[in-house]
């Protein structure tokens, strides 16, 4: 069954800083191959097996939230595009009109996403694994809602906005009727823009319509409003980091779960498992940059692979 499309998360992110030069950051787009290929029962009996029994640190990526028609970044079907840096969004208050207009078209398709089975098998299997908790790399807040207990938003969440001065937290659904108000000639083709948002190619048919609107200052300090999820550039906040490597200490395997593991963030959870001693799973549709890492290596969409695990340990 095909999800069900939502906005392209991604787009919001794109870069506006036409002909500046700004440091390198790694694109997104299709990744190195791979695709397509299934594990048989054998194969994923024998991740089960060593997963089974064994606390268990599950690390979740986009792959884990396609089935809810949000986008992953490396897939194969994954649209190419230059990622906007922390360094342009705070620096360039074009790239912040551009962020904050993509945002306000494509927030009514983002909050309607679901769970989706992949989500809620992983939910029921928890328990029987067990499981420590979810460390995800998505900022989407889908592993909560499925019912997962313990989850570190590693890279935050998208239905929050801090503010850079005083670090005051707003409810990014709150924002958008006030970003509706300061924008009453964009409000007013929102149906259309929002119909654009699905398809067109990463909201395109807007792009060049943002240099004139508005975005609000934070109440309390007047300081710049920003998405509490960490850009390209932008450092995890330590306390972030710390709560998920010890969830990782408490573990005895790691579980990756549709990630590419193609940027560090990810990487380092492999990299210190097998440090440690701890042996990696690793279930992906595609290859990953820590496939040499792992003991054993799953391929298959994430809902086929949870839900034959939740078969094979009944109720």
């Amino acid at each position: 069954m095909t999800a069900p499309k939502t906005a392209d998360v991604g787009g919001w992110f794109r870069t506006a800083a036409d002909g500046v030069a700004l440091p390198a950051a790694p694109g997104w787009g299709p990744g190195t191959g791979g695709f397509g290929r299934i594990s048989g029962d054998e194969e994923l009996r024998q991740a089960l097996d060593l997963l089974h029994h064994r606390p268990t640190l599950v690390l979740t990526g986009a792959g884990m939230s396609t089935g809810s028609g949000l986008p992953d970044y490396r897939g194969p079907d994954a649209r190419p595009r230059s990622p906007m840096l922390y360094q342009e969004f705070v620096g360039s208050d074009l790239s912040r009109r551009r962020y904050w207009a993509r945002s306000t078209v494509g927030w009514r398709w983002f909050r309607q996403a679901r769970p989706n089975a992949a989500h809620t098998s992983l939910a029921a299997l928890e328990a029987r694994l067990p499981s420590v908790g979810v460390v995800t790399q998505n900022v989407d807040g889908l592993h909560q809602r499925a019912g997962s207990p313990e989850v570190v938003d590693l890279h935050g969440r998208l239905d929050r906005v801090v503010c850079l001065g005083c670090e005051g937290v707003v409810d990014r659904d709150a924002l958008q009727q006030h970003f509706l108000a300061l924008n009453p000639s964009f409000a007013a083709r929102m149906a259309a823009l929002e119909e654009e948002a699905i398809s067109a190619p990463d909201g395109d048919a807007e792009v060049d319509r943002t240099q004139d609107f508005r975005y609000p200052p934070c109440e309390a300090c007047g300081g710049i409003l920003k998405p509490d999820v960490v850009f390209f550039g932008e450092n995890t906040r330590p306390e972030v980091t710390s709560s998920a490597f010890e969830l990782l200490e408490q573990a005895s395997t790691l579980l990756v779960l549709g990630s590419s593991l193609t940027v560090m963030s990810g990487l380092r959870f492999c990299r210190r498992a097998v440090r440690d001693g701890k042996p990696v799973v690793i279930v992906n549709d595609g290859a990953t940059r820590g496939d040499d890492l792992a003991e054993v290596r799953v391929h298959g969409r994430l809902e086929d692979v949870l839900g034959a695990w939740v078969q094979m340990l009944g109720s």
